[in-house]
């Protein structure tokens, strides 16, 4: 594996790459970075593709703007386009986990001629819906306090880097397939209760201390609040694209998540419309006992059929 810094949307992006051939762009989420993907860089380069999984906006060794609207799905999306110009690409595959599935949703969306396939992990893809995301948070949860609303609170940057350490390894294990049932994130609280888990987080099996200390010392250089930032900027996202109204993904898609995550859980009927909303859907695959961090719980699992999906594509 290689790494490079590359100038993109007025930002100088890091990326890890490996291998020659299609290009295929990998889309970590949070709290993660490129760091996520480490298990198919290696394969999808050894199947004869150029994998390239940089550090989103905000994150790692990637530039981090102050402001807030630097952080919304145009310039998401941007970073992303002009990463594949920058290397000289005419299209590319493009995959994302988390919030990287989100954003590779709307690149597919905005740009189909550079975008020819798309494969989301644990997020499915979610159209433009009547109410913008708090509202729709209200009206689905009422009297409740979602996740995504702590997210957004002003104290949650300090709140996470706390104890880094301590509020990584809670995510990871709470939301994994590894999780006791008592101890298993829900995506929603009740306003007086506590926040985090009961016990003391586990360390899971597909997680070894030393990912655990590259992702600390990644969350220690950066802070948390660039991603943070993407979940305060989804009411403006959903401002400024009035445009996706029933907009549909067209490219060959491929779709991979845990039957043992809560995400599922949550978006349960843009899950089952998947077939609907993406015409071209080529497979939808549910991993038995994987939680939330797909391709790093199953990624020999991941990488086949990631790979299956790229080669078959014409």
């Amino acid at each position: 594996m290689q790494t490079q810094f590359i100038a993109t949307n007025g930002i100088r992006m890091h990326c890890v790459e490996a291998g020659s051939g299609p290009l295929v762009v990998l889309l970590h989420g949070f709290p993660e970075s490129w760091h996520s993907w480490r298990h198919q860089l290696g394969a999808l380069a050894g199947a004869g593709f150029h994998a390239v999984a940089p550090d989103l906006r905000g994150y790692g060794q990637t530039d981090r703007p102050e402001s807030l609207e630097a952080y919304d799905i145009f310039q998401l999306t941007g970073d992303v386009v002009g990463l594949v110009n920058a290397l000289g690409e005419q299209s590319a595959s493009i995959i994302g986990h988390d919030w990287g599935a989100l954003i590779t949703a709307y690149a597919a969306l905005f740009r189909p001629d550079l975008f020819r396939a798309v494969a989301l992990l644990s997020v499915p893809y979610v159209p433009r819906r009547s109410v913008n995301q708090t509202e729709w948070e209200q009206q689905k949860y009422p009297g409740k306090i979602f996740y995504q609303a702590a997210l957004r609170g002003a104290g949650s940057d300090q709140f996470l880097m706390s104890d880094v350490r301590s509020s990584l390894l809670k995510g990871l294990y709470s939301l994994s397939g590894d999780a006791e049932d008592q101890d298993r994130w829900s995506p929603v609280r009740d306003p007086t209760a506590a926040r985090g888990i009961a016990t003391v987080p586990k360390m899971p099996s597909w997680l070894s201390e030393q990912d655990l200390d590259f992702l600390e010392a990644e969350y220690r250089r950066a802070g948390f609040t660039g991603g943070l930032n993407y979940y305060r900027n989804m009411d403006r996202n959903w401002a400024l694209t009035p445009f996706l109204d029933g907009a549909k993904i067209m490219q060959p898609t491929l779709f991979i998540a845990g039957d043992r995550d809560p995400v599922i859980g949550f978006l349960r009927d843009e899950y089952n419309a998947l077939g609907t909303n993406i015409p071209n859907l080529r497979n939808n695959v549910l991993l038995p006992g994987v939680g939330h961090w797909t391709q790093q719980e199953r990624p020999h699992e991941v990488n086949r059929l990631l790979i299956e999906f790229l080669q078959g594509l014409k």
